[in-house]
């Protein structure tokens, strides 16, 4: 290796560069302007402000991007992770003003990713143990009508530059908001739920809570009412992005430049591979089987099931537990402030599962959520032990967590800035195949449950590329659904026919596709360019390689774009 890295499990004081600097104080300016991330990080201060989401608050983060770009042209790299930092930054900083150049920062409206949902999900990162802390929920819900304005005033200039928003996702957005706002949403699970670590809250602060959540149910509900009556009138009906705005997005989410249409046949390609491993599996489990058959036996095999959100809190937990002791020492150095991660249930009700970071001190540890929709109560283990793994350890805990501990070697801004969907997720997908490759997936009915998420992922890729980009490129919709370009009917036949999903799940994740491009593909693209990197250094180094200094070699980088992923590591693997 040509220059070694510190071990997580002791980390070695780094003597702070005129490179780190440039990157904490622009990190620091960013978190002021961001009280949302001040909240991520575990900070106390301006936790009940939020963000301003108006033109004016996303050009001065752009203002910010410029000069910071500015000073690293005048700086000089010291060593290796002052190189990574500055080829970071620029790709990062870079794509950012590209985007807001072409006023494609100002539209935000779908069913993921909004800023309704970042004004909305702040609260699941509060704390909530004594009387003060919810005095400033209090405080933050009374601000919501004005987060809520400057957010749609970006959206109406979005309007007036011409970028309208798809039909599909404002109905969808404002399905959402409703629920929070609904009889048993997220509002009345708040006030329901309002208590400190030793009792009740006092009158007058439930009183002021209550008034509190009423204020923000009124802003919500207006906004769903909004979004309807405003901005149903001037959207799309189609659902595409085009490429010329699709390949900004797949570059933001993955850190380098693809041939859209080799991705398109590589993504069809890789849906075959894994419905033949599908098919192996499913002779497994039964002689003759189908895989539709096989998963019908696997979801009616009660030594699978768990009823209640209660009993997969608890599943999750124990799971995730058992895969942090398994992985720890032997496989990854895991830190001991890493070694814990929180098993929840998300407030919402959307469909989604995701994690959350820990706060900057590990007071706070990361943590996997379940958004369950109403309607399940009933959940397969054998689909979901994959995505404790991809959630949690060797995952995005360990991977996020990790890069968080490294404060005596990664700046502010590597460890708690940067996060590049295709590296994140990529990551996480690898991990959980990684899993099957030890041994831990071995139960026939648990490997069909990852071969359903590599499925799920592959064809992410298909569908996403061919809604946006299939009519421009001349990709062309397989047979079996009607041939010809993609619609929204055809992607919803082709996700039904590989992915064996509830439907609220499923239509969650169609309609993301369309609202959100470029980044759903970034699980499977990413990994394949994981699974690239490591197989050129395994090359490269031949007999002398090991996996477990990969890892770390790779992990100890954080989240960065992949081509600044692959030359760092190619470079510290002396490749």
């Amino acid at each position: 290796m040509s220059e070694n890295l510190p071990s997580p499990e002791s980390p070695v004081a780094r003597a702070r560069t005129a490179v780190d600097e440039i990157a904490d104080a622009y990190f620091e300016r960013s978190a002021q302007m961001s009280p949302t991330l001040l909240t991520s990080l575990g900070r106390a201060e301006r936790q009940d402000e939020y963000d301003d989401f108006s033109p004016a608050g996303l050009g001065a983060q752009a203002k910010l991007a410029r000069e910071v770009l500015d000073q690293l042209a005048e700086a000089e790299p010291v060593d290796v992770i002052d190189k990574v930092t500055m080829a970071a930054m620029r790709e990062r900083l870079g794509l950012e003003i590209e985007a807001h150049e072409a006023s494609l920062d100002l539209l935000g409206i779908n069913n993921i990713t909004s800023g309704l949902h970042q004004i909305r999900s702040v609260y699941d990162q509060m704390p909530r143990s004594t009387q003060e802390d919810w005095r400033t929920i209090a405080r933050r819900l009374r601000a919501v009508p004005t987060a809520v304005l400057t957010w749609f005033i970006s959206q109406t200039a979005s309007v007036h530059q011409g970028f309208s928003p798809a039909r599909r996702q404002v109905e969808g957005l404002a399905e959402q908001v409703e629920q929070w706002v609904s009889e048993g949403g997220f509002l009345d699970g708040l006030r329901e739920g309002a208590a400190t670590d030793e009792g009740p809250l006092n009158d007058d602060l439930a009183e002021d809570l209550a008034h509190s959540i009423e204020v923000a149910r009124r802003s919500f509900r207006r906004a769903a009412e909004h979004l309807r009556r405003d901005f149903l009138p001037v959207a799309t009906e189609t659902d595409a992005a085009g490429v010329e705005r699709y390949r900004l997005a797949s570059r933001a989410s993955l850190g380098t430049t693809i041939d859209l249409a080799e991705t398109y046949r590589w993504g069809l390609a890789e849906v075959a591979r894994i419905e033949e491993l599908q098919r192996q599996t499913a002779e497994r489990i039964r002689p003759g089987a189908s895989i539709a058959e096989a998963v019908e036996l696997l979801d009616a095999d009660e030594s699978y099931r768990l009823q209640g959100t209660e009993a997969l809190r608890h599943w999750m937990q124990e799971r995730a537990d058992e895969a942090v002791d398994a992985m720890a020492d032997e496989h990854f150095d895991i830190p001991e402030p890493v070694r814990r991660i929180e098993c929840c249930i998300a407030p919402t009700t959307d469909g989604g599962i995701y994690y959350t970071e820990p706060s900057e001190d590990f007071s706070r540890p990361g943590r996997m959520w379940w958004s369950v929709p109403p309607e399940v109560e009933s959940f397969t283990t054998w689909r979901e032990l994959t995505t404790v793994y991809h959630e949690g350890v060797p995952g995005h805990h360990l991977q996020i967590a990790q890069t968080a501990y490294r404060s005596e070697l990664l700046n502010s801004w590597r460890r708690h800035g940067c996060w590049v969907p295709g590296h994140g997720e990529g990551w996480a997908l690898y991990a959980e195949w990684l899993m099957a490759d030890l041994g831990f997936m071995d139960d026939p009915g648990n490997m069909m449950g990852l071969l359903d998420g590599q499925m799920l992922r592959a064809v992410r890729v298909v569908i996403d590329i061919g809604i946006h980009c299939g009519p421009e490129l001349g990709l062309s919709a397989p047979d079996f659904v009607g041939g010809g370009d993609w619609t929204y009917d055809k992607a919803w036949q082709y996700f039904n026919h590989y992915v064996f999903m509830e439907e609220a799940f499923a239509r969650f994740e169609v309609n993301r596709y369309c609202g959100w491009p470029g980044q759903a593909p970034a699980y499977k693209l990413g990994e394949r360019l994981w699974l690239q990197l490591r197989d050129e250094v395994r090359a490269a180094q031949g007999d002398a390689f090991d996996l477990k200094d990969f890892h770390r070699t790779a992990l100890d980088l954080g989240s960065v774009g992949m081509d600044v992923l692959r030359a760092a590591v190619l470079d510290l693997s002396g490749v």
